[in-house]
């Protein structure tokens, strides 16, 4: 019987180690950072361990919190439209190559993750820049007669977000289009049907789980994105994350910052599972 029970046991005793280190370094913290939300704040009086909710009711009727979520939110949705259009065709084409390129290409592909945040938001900066790259290049061929605003703005912040999110995205699909079988092209090619409607009904609908589960890690990640938007936006264009650093390293309001954090948590695992609820309801409903 102890034999028997040793073997029950063992899946527990392996999965202890990591259980712990989850606790100590994910769970311990935001239970901590949650409690810390509660705590009251004044500039002179600074944190004072007692019970209230004015963090979370200044959050709720300040007009200002409300716009910074919204905009926190709209970058993150646009930056997933972003990475799918053009995430889901890249996908599709280094699916198509050979081993040899593909290697290639899938190094090119990962490249925006091999490189420091910081170095790589930098870069942006200097191609968005009134003369940077980008701009001066739309001069020289005519197409802009003054340089466009991408810097401290929202366009500028989603496409650095989108360069380096868009491995996610391609590598979720590329998962998805591994577990096609290349002769189901052919076959619906040999009963007259075209390119786009191959692509339609018979490609896309078997990787829409890729672009489902790269869409919910790409927003995610840019929901909660610090360096992008601190050195893009830079201190005019809040989002989330940038108004939790503020709180807690400029004003040293630790409650009021601890509570933004919380309920930017909250939202993006509201968002989340129920998005997976929604999608999980209406897949059932095809196949039954």
């Amino acid at each position: 019987m102890s034999l028997v029970a040793s073997e029950r046991n063992a899946p527990y005793w392996l999965a202890a180690p990591g259980l712990l280190v989850f606790l100590g370094l994910v769970i311990i913290p935001l239970g901590m950072t949650a409690l810390l939300s509660f705590y009251d704040w004044g500039q002179y009086k600074g944190i004072v361990p007692t019970f209230t909710l004015k963090n979370w009711v200044e959050i709720a009727t300040d007009s200002y919190f409300f716009e910074v979520f919204l905009r926190t939110f709209r970058i993150a949705i646009l930056v997933t439209v972003a990475t799918i259009l053009i995430g889901v065709p890249e996908a599709y084409i280094l699916n198509r190559m050979s081993p040899g390129w593909r290697s290639i290409c899938m190094l090119v592909v990962i490249g925006p993750l091999l490189v420091s945040v910081v170095a790589r938001t930098l870069g942006w900066a200097l191609l968005l820049g009134s003369t940077g790259l980008v701009n001066q290049g739309l001069i020289a061929l005519g197409l802009i007669g003054a340089p466009l605003e991408f810097m401290f703005t929202e366009t500028g912040v989603v496409i650095a977000l989108a360069h380096v999110l868009m491995p996610f995205m391609i590598l979720a699909v590329w998962a998805s289009l591994q577990q096609l079988d290349p002769q189901i092209e052919n076959a619906a090619m040999s009963l007259g049907a075209g390119w786009w409607t191959i692509w339609r009904r018979v490609i896309l609908p078997q990787i829409v789980p890729g672009i489902l589960s790269g869409s919910i890690i790409v927003f995610a990640l840019a929901a909660s994105a610090f360096a992008s938007p601190a050195i893009i936006g830079g201190r005019r264009l809040k989002v989330a994350a940038t108004l939790a650093y503020d709180e807690f390293l400029n004003t040293l309001n630790w409650p009021l910052g601890a509570a933004v954090a919380m309920l930017l948590l909250v939202a993006l695992v509201a968002i989340i599972v129920g998005s997976n609820r929604l999608i999980e309801r209406r897949y059932a409903q095809v196949f039954e």
